[in-house]
């Protein structure tokens, strides 16, 4: 869970594609505090120009350090057509996707992953 409850600030047009595209998920109840619409629930909408420029977006370049490990990672966050592993591109329908959104560079979130519960520094945030 995210301990720490940062704000999740989303520019207009991100905010709008990412809801109408819950929308058509079947099993979308925006409930559970790990998914992507509990965080559109909770998001900051600003327009675009108001958007801090290094607050993750759909399309940004993140880098993040797994705080446990000191493992590091870099990897685009994009919507599903576009994910691609290889190139470093995920879904923001993952785990990872729907933990960064609308945060900040030099923010920590805590998410559950795949292999369980996970703490993240995000280190650098870049628009594409």
């Amino acid at each position: 869970m995210n301990t720490q409850r940062n704000h999740v600030i989303l520019s207009r047009d991100d905010f709008r594609m990412l809801k109408q595209f819950t929308e058509t998920l079947s099993n979308n109840t925006g409930t559970n505090e790990m998914s992507l619409s509990y965080e559109l629930n909770r998001a900051i909408v600003v327009e675009d120009d108001e958007l801090p420029a290094d607050s993750i977006r759909l399309n940004s370049f993140v880098k993040v350090r797994e705080l446990t490990t000191n493992r590091e990672m870099e990897f685009s966050i994009v919507m599903p057509a576009q994910a691609d592993f290889n190139a470093k591109k995920i879904s923001i329908l993952t785990p990872m996707g729907a933990a960064m959104i609308g945060l900040c560079k030099g923010e920590t979130v805590e998410w559950k992953m795949p292999a369980g519960m996970k703490k993240f520094e995000i280190l650098d945030v870049k628009q594409s």
